[in-house]
C-alpha cells in the first residue's frame, strides 16, 4: 500500500507537501505556533492507480485559530525574515 500525500495551497504552508495518515481525508487541522491551521480537501485524490505515482490530495487553506503575523511565517515565534 502506498502513502497518500497532501498538497497544501494558501495560508502559511502554501506549497508544502505532507504525508497523510491512512484514511485521513476531508479536513486537516495542523499545529502552527500557538494555534492551528485548517485546510479542507478539494476534489478527489489523484494518482490512485497501481502504477501512476503516489496518491495525492489537494487541500486549500480555510482559516487559523490564531492571528498569523507576516513576520512570524515559520509558526514557532521566531522572526525568520532576512534583514
Amino acid at each position: 500500500m502506498s502513502q497518500t500525500l497532501a498538497k497544501l495551497s494558501g495560508g502559511p504552508l502554501d506549497g508544502e507537501i505532507i504525508p497523510l495518515e491512512e484514511g485521513q481525508e476531508g479536513e486537516l487541522v495542523l499545529p502552527y505556533g500557538e494555534g492551528q491551521l485548517i485546510y479542507r480537501q478539494l476534489g478527489e485524490p489523484t494518482g490512485t492507480g497501481a502504477h501512476d505515482g503516489p496518491t495525492t490530495a489537494s487541500f486549500e487553506y480555510v482559516e487559523s485559530t490564531e492571528d498569523i503575523s507576516p513576520t512570524n511565517r515559520n509558526g514557532n515565534g521566531d522572526d525568520d525574515s532576512i534583514s
